[in-house]
């Protein structure tokens, strides 16, 4: 085991970066605790409650009223046509992907602002995903703005403060945002999926269909004249097939959807360069691009 001390300051904060990304929050109590005496305490405390039971068993008489000997003597079909005991907690039934979609597109379609779409999507339980993330991180920035920028999903700080591109990860966007003459607050900054996936992990086809009607449906009511995506799963979602964020990044792209045709340019996303500062330059020649064209 490698010891804290061991590591340099630059190796100390990869390692924390590391734990933050795949979704550690806490990694010591405020205060110690002693878990072997903890765990006697929970022992010592079942067999007090165990020892009134039994004594309550042991006084009470060997032979009952006549009602029991009445039941003792019912048939054995009588007994086998009773009814079973609902059960205390039912299983919850899944939603066919199908059905979910189509729950999905239909909340998404009746939303006529963003602000309807958020209380509608706030209602929607037909993907596992909300189930386990703390919040829903909807849209934020000014949809007037005509520029929209949109990631895979959240990550542990967004899911934590409930807004897109929370923490260190925001951090690098807006410096991102900020080298090309931008606020992260005069754009519209959004995910392709709502809710965190459980350990920062890439959605599946399943979790992104579903949420599919709700992303498309952000853009539609947002309307923007230019449309930013960040990262590999963002760039493959809108524009198909399986090349990597690399082969498809620095590309001006017509991207029709809902009706309307949006000029689409891929770059990498801020955790990219997080991980690989050398991605930085061939995210400054996208952001250029970007900058050219909506001042163009």
């Amino acid at each position: 085991m490698i010891s804290a001390h061991d590591l340099s300051s630059a190796e100390l904060a990869a390692l924390l970066g590391f734990h933050a990304d795949a979704g550690v929050e806490w990694l010591l109590e405020e205060k110690p605790v002693d878990r072997f005496a903890e765990f006697e305490a929970m022992k010592a405390a079942r067999g007090n409650a165990r020892a009134p039971a039994a004594s309550s068993r042991a006084e009470a008489p060997a032979a009952q009223p006549a009602a029991r000997q009445t039941a003792a003597a019912a048939p054995a079909q009588s007994r086998e046509n009773r009814a079973p005991a609902p059960s205390a907690s039912a299983p919850t039934v899944a939603i066919p992907d199908a059905q979910a979609i189509e729950e999905a597109r239909f909340a998404a379609e009746s939303a006529r602002s963003l602000a309807e779409l958020k209380v509608a999507m706030e209602g929607f339980a037909g993907c596992n995903l909300r189930n386990s993330a703390r919040n829903l991180v909807f849209a934020e920035g000014d949809p007037a703005s005509g520029i929209m920028v949109v990631g895979p999903m959240p990550y542990a700080d967004d899911d934590r403060d409930g807004q897109p591109f929370a923490g260190r990860l925001g951090e690098m966007l807006a410096r991102m945002l900020a080298g090309i003459g931008l606020a992260r607050e005069s754009v519209l900054l959004s995910n392709v999926v709502p809710w965190r996936p459980p350990g920062n992990r890439v959605p599946t086809a399943r979790e992104a269909d579903i949420c599919r009607p709700f992303i498309e449906r952000q853009i539609a009511l947002a309307e923007p004249r230019h449309l930013l995506l960040l990262g590999n799963f963002t760039a493959r979602f809108f524009f198909g097939g399986n090349d990597t964020i690399h082969q498809l990044r620095g590309e001006w792209r017509e991207l029709p959807i809902s009706g309307i045709t949006v000029p689409t340019l891929a770059t990498l996303h801020p955790q990219d360069l997080v991980t690989a500062p050398v991605n930085k330059r061939f995210a400054w020649q996208d952001l250029l691009a970007f900058k050219a064209r909506i001042h163009g």
